[in-house]
């Protein structure tokens, strides 16, 4: 597998510096690459190792390129990181073995699920009864489609993902768990990934709904009747609980909760380990993260933290005796 670098500037754009013929066999960072491959400079912190890198190809910025005396040839490209990613998609494409069958002989399809003639469906994949696959959809292996669930186009579902297992209801009476049924279904939009053992509960009434361009990490927990907004992206171990709201263009970093029937406006960013226990009404960066310390500081701040609230009371009863002094 190799192409050159003029292959690679006609398929993408780009200003090339250097010969088009260079043949490029691999990606790879900036500090390991070599003569046969082609690498990346998006953070100027990074940008003394253009002098250092054996790369036969760095993709950077005009302002980098205006600025540099590196020896290898470059791409100049507005922007470095996105031209990267679209360059990975074009090695893809070029990698991919091309005589496999759409349809895995071992996946399980329903005779009523509906899959587009376009659609992959991998190794072991179940789709149930009602459910519907979008075109150029991948479902790769393992991955289990609950019956009358409906996945968009050009969507890539990684292994082991489960689209429409019950959402957890149970009512409590006397003393026992009486099962709800879950009769809602999980729709989910075009151009949506979803990582590898990520579980979408479908909803316990209305649909569970993802929509178009999110991007869901591994083992990410969509509870039922969850509502996630464009082009939101969740990182590994997420958890939404049940009929929460998350807005368009958000993120969520890895291990964070949204706690159940909270809403979360457009363009709210939470940091990792985060737990969101109100609604957010206005877009931002939140967190709410117990810095990390050696563990003895830690049980004594913890244990501070406990009495805050006696505290707090105290403040205001010192308060109150101050003011009524001075009068």
């Amino acid at each position: 597998m190799a192409l050159s670098l003029g292959q690679i500037v006609e398929s993408l754009g780009g200003r090339l510096i250097g010969d088009p013929q260079h043949l490029i066999q691999k990606l790879a960072p900036l500090d390991t690459a070599q003569a046969d491959a082609l690498s990346f400079l998006s953070n100027p912190k990074y940008q003394s190792q253009l002098a250092t890198t054996q790369a036969g190809c760095v993709i950077v910025s005009p302002a980098v390129a205006d600025a540099t005396d590196a020896r290898t040839a470059l791409i100049v490209a507005a922007n470095p990181y996105h031209y990267f990613a679209r360059l990975t998609q074009l090695w893809r494409q070029h990698t991919r073995v091309s005589d496999e069958p759409l349809v895995h002989p071992s996946a399980v399809i329903h005779p009523q699920a509906h899959v587009d003639a376009t659609a992959r469906i991998g190794p072991l994949c179940v789709v149930e009864r009602g459910a519907h696959i979008g075109a150029n959809t991948w479902l790769k292996s393992g991955v289990t489609v609950g019956e009358d669930c409906r996945i968009g186009e050009r969507c890539i579902v990684h292994a082991g993902v489960v689209i429409g297992a019950d959402g957890f209801g149970f009512a409590l009476f006397e003393g026992r768990w009486e099962k709800i049924e879950q009769l809602g279904a999980v729709r989910i939009g075009n151009d949506v990934e979803i990582g590898a053992n990520t579980c979408i509960d479908r909803g316990a009434l209305d649909d569970t709904v993802i929509e178009d361009g999110v991007k869901l990490d591994n083992l990410v927990q969509i509870g039922h009747n969850v509502h996630v907004g464009a082009n939101t992206a969740m990182a590994g171990c997420a958890g939404v609980a049940g009929s929460a709201r998350i807005g368009a263009n958000c993120t969520v970093g890895g291990g964070a909760v949204v706690l159940g029937h909270l809403q979360l406006a457009d363009g709210v960013h939470i940091s990792a380990a985060s737990v969101v226990m109100r609604s957010i009404r206005q877009p931002g960066q939140y967190s709410g993260v117990f810095p990390i310390d050696d563990n003895a500081s830690w049980e004594k701040n913890a244990a501070t933290l406990r009495q805050l609230h006696r505290l707090r009371d105290r403040i205001k009863s010192l308060e109150s005796a101050l003011e009524s002094q001075k009068k």
